[in-house]
C-alpha cells in the first residue's frame, strides 16, 4: 500500500510512547506533505538529540556537563525537588513556584518490574556535600511513587535536612507530566513534612 521508506517511517513513529499506528502514520503524511527545508531542520533536530547527556549534579538533560539550572546562580542551591524523571521539571517550571534546584531519580522503586538503578546514593551525597536545608519529593502519587517517597525519608532521615512532600493537589495515580500549572503550584505550596 505504501512505499517502503514510508512503511518504515510508520514502525519507527509506532515505536514510539503512546503512539499507535493510526498516529504514526498521520505523523508520517504530515512529514510527507512538509517542503525540504523543514524536514531537513526536523531531521537534523533529530540527530542533535545524541549529542545531549546528563547533568552530572542533578541529572536533569544538558547541553554541557551542567545543566542550565544548575548552571543558574539565581536559583536557591538549599532546596532540592526530587522527581522520577526530567520531564517532571518541565511540568514544575511552568508553575513558576519553585525556584530551587531538582534532582532526578531516573524511575521509581518498582514492586512488580525489575529494578532500575536509581539515583539515590547522589541524592544522600549531594544532601550532606551542599548542605541543602529542604528536600521536596515530588514523586508522583501512585502506589511506586509513594514506596519510593518512603524509602526516600528513610535514607535520608538522619541528615539535618527538612523532609517535604508535595501536597496532595495532585490526584492519586496520577504523573506530574500531566498536571496543570495551578494543581502543581498548589501542590508545591502545600507540600507537608514526612514525619
Amino acid at each position: 500500500m505504501f512505499p517502503k521508506a514510508f512503511k518504515k517511517l510508520i514502525e519507527n513513529f509506532s515505536a514510539l510512547p503512546s503512539i499507535g499506528p493510526k498516529m504514526a502514520e498521520r505523523l508520517v503524511l504530515y512529514l510527507f506533505k512538509q517542503d525540504n527545508a523543514q524536514l531537513a531542520e526536523f531531521a537534523e533536530n533529530l540527530l542533535s538529540i545524541k549529542k545531549l547527556g546528563f547533568c552530572r549534579r542533578c541529572f536533569n538533560i544538558a547541553e554541557n556537563d551542567l545543566c542550565e539550572i544548575c548552571r543558574n546562580d539565581g536559583r536557591n542551591p538549599k532546596i532540592i525537588c526530587v522527581v522520577e524523571e526530567p520531564l517532571d521539571i518541565i511540568s514544575i517550571e511552568k508553575t513558576r513556584a519553585f525556584n530551587g534546584i531538582y534532582h532526578v531519580l531516573g524511575g521509581v522503586i518498582s514492586l512488580n518490574r525489575e529494578v532500575m538503578p536509581l539515583k539515590i546514593n547522589e541524592l544522600v551525597k549531594r544532601a550532606t556535600q551542599e548542605k541543602i536545608e529542604e528536600i521536596i519529593i515530588a514523586t508522583n502519587p501512585t502506589t511506586e511513587g509513594d514506596a519510593t517517597a518512603l524509602y526516600l525519608k528513610n535514607q535520608l532521615k538522619n541528615l539535618p535536612v527538612k523532609i517535604t512532600r508535595l501536597g496532595r493537589g495532585l490526584s492519586t495515580g496520577g504523573d506530574i507530566e500531566y498536571a496543570d500549572e495551578i494543581t502543581l503550584s498548589s501542590a508545591l505550596s502545600n507540600r507537608k513534612e514526612i514525619k
